[in-house]
């Protein structure tokens, strides 16, 4: 039987995890474009009184692997509170293609990394969240997000990302699966097999 996963039973567990980061646990809430991964990281992020950290802040390119934008949380954010010091970064505008405003991320007990590739094998996580859908809801919402006129770059990106999946294994190695298909605001546990 499926079950619904409880955001305040979650949070208590992460709550109960040593830190991974400097003092600080890093929860990474990865899985492919419009799987629900931002819905999710936001609930969360809601149970724990956490800051989400979103991948869509960073400017990352759509002919290149979903991996080069995470230097930039590494060098700003990772490598600060791994030292006990706060991070930061800017804002990045996808409309505009500019940076705005900055970012303070102050040395917290929870850290949320949302986005794909947030749970590659070399982040500082405490807890790995993975979240799925089938391809073609996935698709849809990040069309009715985005604009039609996405399509071609949306396709790339997510044969792009399933390479980027299968060479670090990051659903293998998640703490928790999820289907992101379900009622929306919903998250069902998916049995290991």
């Amino acid at each position: 039987m499926a079950s619904i996963v409880s955001f305040e039973d979650l949070a208590g567990a992460v709550r109960g995890l040593p830190p991974s980061c400097g003092p600080v646990r890093v929860v990474a809430v990865d899985g492919p474009g419009g799987s629900g991964k931002t819905t999710f990281a936001g609930r969360l992020a809601r149970a724990l009184g956490a800051q989400v950290i979103h991948s869509d802040d960073f400017p990352v390119p759509w002919d290149e692997p979903p991996v080069t934008w995470f230097r930039q949380v590494e060098e700003q954010v990772l490598g600060p509170l791994a030292a006990g010091r706060p991070g930061g970064y800017r804002r990045y505008e996808w409309a505009a293609g500019t940076f705005t405003d900055w970012v303070d991320v102050p040395v917290a007990p929870v850290l949320l990394l949302e986005g794909v590739s947030t749970a590659r094998r070399t982040a500082p996580a405490a807890f790995t969240v993975w979240v799925e859908a089938p391809a073609e809801l996935r698709l849809a919402r990040a069309l009715a997000r985005d604009g039609a006129s996405y399509a071609p770059q949306w396709r790339e990106w997510m044969r792009a990302e399933e390479e980027w999946f299968a060479a670090d294994g990051t659903r293998s190695r998640a703490d928790l699966l999820l289907d992101g298909a379900a009622i929306p605001g919903e998250f069902v546990r998916i049995q290991p097999s």
